[in-house]
């Protein structure tokens, strides 16, 4: 995720945080299942997904406790 990507996250609702949350969880366990099969063809996008998660829970948890 690049910088602006990660000012766009800070721009959305609580909402739409939360519905990006559980699209990346969907995709880090798809990632996980192609990882044990031996069909995952770009291991650093686990990193890169788990770190996106980490991003949109931060920006989440920022705006819960401003409230």
């Amino acid at each position: 995720m690049k910088t602006k990507e990660f000012q766009k996250l800070k721009e959305l609702s609580v909402e739409e945080l939360q519905a990006r949350e559980k699209e990346l969880k969907a995709e880090l366990f798809n990632l996980r299942f192609q990882q044990a099969i031996g069909q995952l063809a770009n291991p650093m996008r686990l990193k890169e997904c788990k770190r996106d998660i980490a991003r949109v829970k931060t920006v989440l948890n920022e705006r819960l406790a401003a409230n």
